[in-house]
């Protein structure tokens, strides 16, 4: 499994240029639309809420409502982190984030752990400063800090087609944290946008292979034919590395050795 993970992310950060692209639009669309600090923050966790399948209206509501109260609380990393962690249990990092946004009610690990990457990813000196929305958010992931992956169906399909099993959002992060820390961790969150494209239908019968449709129903992608046609022959090159990481494991199982 090792050599499996190596060989993706050898990709992943070859790659990374197409996917922070899309991220950028992404977080434009959601960030510079909005006048104050505060209210950045809200369309922020509004959009990521949004992602659930199936959201407790009633819990997120409750959420809201709280986060509505002192919106001046919104004005800092700091502050936020006390209206998610009013007893001030949590240390005011990435993991704290993560921690105090899964603790709130409506909120679960995968849209949690998306909320703290994308509040990194606006704070990491990688993206326009125009897209911070705190002057204290960390800009690293210190000493002992960490985020989670927002694992999802799509990475789930990609890690049951190199080794079959009953992968989860618990599972997938600990086999990467095991292997990659700090920034090499977050590579690891471009594994969504190729998974998504290079995935037809739904459920326990996806298969792998390049989604033209998929790729059109990203709102941010880059619609030009040029484009298009280079990205599907990286598509292709990420969907041949899946395939030798699979044929990897099931040589390493043949021989009754650990992959």
């Amino acid at each position: 499994m090792k050599e499996s993970l190596k060989n993706i992310f050898d990709f992943l950060i070859e790659n990374r240029i197409y996917n922070k692209k899309l991220q950028t639009r992404y977080y434009s669309g959601i960030v510079k639309s909005q006048n104050s600090q505060a209210e950045k923050v809200v369309s922020l966790l509004y959009h990521t809420a949004n992602t659930q399948s199936q959201p407790k209206i009633d819990n997120l509501a409750e959420f809201y409502k709280k986060v509505y109260e002192k919106p001046d609380l919104l004005n800092s990393f700091s502050t936020f982190m006390s209206v998610i962690d009013p007893n001030g249990t949590e240390t005011k990092n990435y993991h704290g984030l993560y921690t105090g946004m899964k603790n709130q009610k409506g909120w679960g690990e995968k849209t949690s752990a998306l909320f703290t990457k994308s509040i990194f990813h606006l704070h990491n000196n990688e993206y326009p400063n125009e897209l911070k929305i705190w002057n204290d958010a960390p800009s690293d992931l210190e000493k002992n800090d960490l985020f989670y992956l927002p694992v999802d169906a799509v990475i789930i399909t990609i890690f049951k087609n190199i080794q079959p099993k009953n992968w989860n959002f618990k599972s997938v992060n600990k086999i990467i944290g095991k292997n990659y820390s700090g920034t090499d961790f977050e590579v690891w969150d471009d594994l969504w946008f190729w998974g998504f494209i290079t995935q037809i239908g739904t459920g326990d019968g996806r298969k792998m292979d390049w989604n033209l449709n998929k790729y059109w129903t990203l709102r941010e992608s880059d619609k030009n034919p040029k484009m298009i046609a280079e990205i599907k022959g990286k598509a292709e090159q990420f969907l041949s590395v899946l395939r030798e990481s699979t044929n990897d494991n099931k040589t390493y199982k043949q021989y009754g050795l650990k992959a």
